[in-house]
């Protein structure tokens, strides 16, 4: 599911595409029905209404063609403005005349009369209709250029704050490495003294799970499963410093392990739950599906501290959630007895997932 920012009225595709294509159809083939029904009181006789109309529409809507090209040749931008409404008047005239010059010449070649004018009071009347046809057309082609640009517009401001919002998720997703990293340090710093040996293996442990980090810095987006992996490599770190007093169980439900979860948004919350655990963690992450809903519940023994709640951490975790699950999570930090529970339920596919 890729991003797709909300509030664009109508769609840059449909202006340019097969849906305003067909309302123009539609509109044309309108617009030839009525003429054949103007010429059929005109003239008398719906043969000779046809025929006119077969002759004569096809250099209408030709003509109507050209309007639109020579608009877009002139380069105007889509408003009525003093310096558009000559071209519109002058063009929309001269079409016009043609289809009059046109008309005549059917009239003439087969001998056709409109009945009840005067040759000249039609040519009037004829140049009148088609300037005002040729008027409202050369308005639709303002439109359509004025839309496609409103559209272009729209587009250009979505795909700037679509970048925009995917930097900040960058931005957010690097800031825990150094956090991280600063309090692995500082718990290899604080076995150096007494366990040079647990430090040692925190150190190599730490390298290994940096490197899975690095590999997916450019991944805003992994798999359960990718995301336990890493998950499995951080707890080493910390069975390194804390020994048999660290207490893990990670149970992940199978059809969970293909879902895509941000990267790394899980981490800064077990890594929270055993810094403000108790002295002996006890740590168990579950992580279940309900249709396109993900649960995760991270409970650990302790008690809830203002540090739980507002650190760097945790407040990642909800800058992340707000970005990739738009009014589609809950997140909550809860006391239940002696354990502090983390809750999280993401619905549907993260945004910025391709």
């Amino acid at each position: 599911m890729s991003y797709r920012p909300q509030g664009a009225a109508v769609d840059a595709a449909w202006v340019a595409g097969p849906g305003l294509r067909r309302v123009l159809a539609m509109g044309w083939g309108l617009f030839a029905v009525v003429d054949v029904l103007t010429r059929l009181r005109v003239y008398g006789n719906l043969e000779v209404a046809l025929g006119v109309s077969l002759v004569l529409d096809p250099v209408i809507i030709l003509l109507a063609a050209a309007l639109h090209a020579a608009f877009d040749r002139l380069r105007l931008d889509g408003r009525i403005s003093a310096a558009a409404l000559p071209w519109i008047i002058g063009l929309s005239l001269a079409s016009s005349a043609v289809v009059v010059a046109v008309g005549t010449l059917i009239r003439t070649w087969f001998g056709l009369g409109m009945s009840s004018w005067a040759r000249e009071d039609a040519a009037v009347i004829v140049l009148v209709h088609y300037f005002m046809v040729f008027i409202i057309w050369s308005l639709v082609c303002f439109w359509m250029k004025a839309e496609g640009a409103r559209q272009g517009e729209r587009h250009r401001a979505a795909q700037a704050e679509a970048q925009a919002l995917r930097t900040e998720v960058q931005r957010l997703r690097l800031q825990l490495d150094p956090h991280f990293l600063f309090n692995a340090l500082n718990g290899i710093a604080e076995e150096i003294p007494d366990h040079p040996d647990a430090a040692l293996a925190m150190v190599q442990d730490l390298a290994v799970f940096l490197r899975q980090s690095l590999s997916g810095i450019d991944t805003p987006i992994a798999t359960i499963g990718e995301e336990a992996q890493a998950l499995a490599s951080y707890l080493r770190v910390q069975e390194a410093r804390f020994g048999a007093r660290l207490a893990a169980r990670v149970d992940i439900e199978a059809a969970a392990t293909a879902r895509r979860i941000p990267s790394f948004l899980l981490q800064p919350l077990v890594e929270n739950a055993i810094r403000h655990g108790s002295r002996d963690p006890r740590l168990d992450i579950g992580i279940r599906t309900a249709g396109d809903r993900l649960h995760v519940t991270i409970t650990n023994s302790g008690e809830l501290a203002d540090g739980r709640t507002t650190g760097i951490g945790v407040a990642n975790v909800r800058q992340r959630l707000a970005l990739h699950y738009p009014d589609r999570h809950q997140f909550s930090l809860t006391q239940r007895g002696e354990t502090v529970v983390a809750r999280l339920t993401l619905e549907g596919e993260p945004c910025f997932a391709s």
